[in-house]
């Protein structure tokens, strides 16, 4: 598995996005693939940013906080126009992305799903997302995430 691409790091090597990608050896006991990056890769854990699935409405939505921060449901379904918000299913998400719990990215996914970042992302140069597995990360530009996810940028970390 290790050195091969995703399609989130296909999506940005067609695109010509500037990215570097950064893998380490995920660790099948750790629960907080988030924080496993941060401490793995050594940032600020501010920088790393977890994608989440919810429903908003019926409706599957990705929010894009920091790996410290919760998703705001609320936030969330008001930065897309809806009124309520919960967890997707763990299935139905991985089902829609293409991508398993842990190694879900917000780019290269399966279905075209509404993205929301949390506005934080903006306070930096460059942050990290997931690259679509476990153990892999993109440090990307935030413009260039926000653009190539078509993202609304709202504040829905809580």
């Amino acid at each position: 598995m290790a050195g091969k691409g995703t399609p989130a790091t296909a999506l940005l090597t067609r695109r010509k996005v500037a990215h570097t990608v950064h893998s380490y050896e995920h660790d099948p006991r750790e629960s907080s693939y988030g924080l496993e990056a941060v401490a793995a890769l050594g940032v600020a854990e501010e920088r790393v940013f977890k994608t989440l699935v919810a429903e908003v409405d019926g409706k599957l939505t990705v929010g894009v906080v920091p790996v410290t921060g919760q998703l705001n449901l609320k936030a969330l379904a008001a930065a897309v126009g809806g009124k309520r918000a919960r967890m997707a299913d763990v299935e139905a998400a991985q089902r829609a992305t293409g991508y398993v719990l842990g190694g879900i990215s917000p780019l290269g996914q399966r279905t075209r799903l509404p993205v929301v970042v949390d506005a934080s992302v903006r306070r930096f140069d460059t942050v990290f997302c997931s690259g679509g597995r476990r153990g892999l990360e993109i440090e990307l530009a935030p413009d260039d995430l926000v653009a190539l996810t078509a993202a609304t940028v709202a504040p829905i970390a809580g």
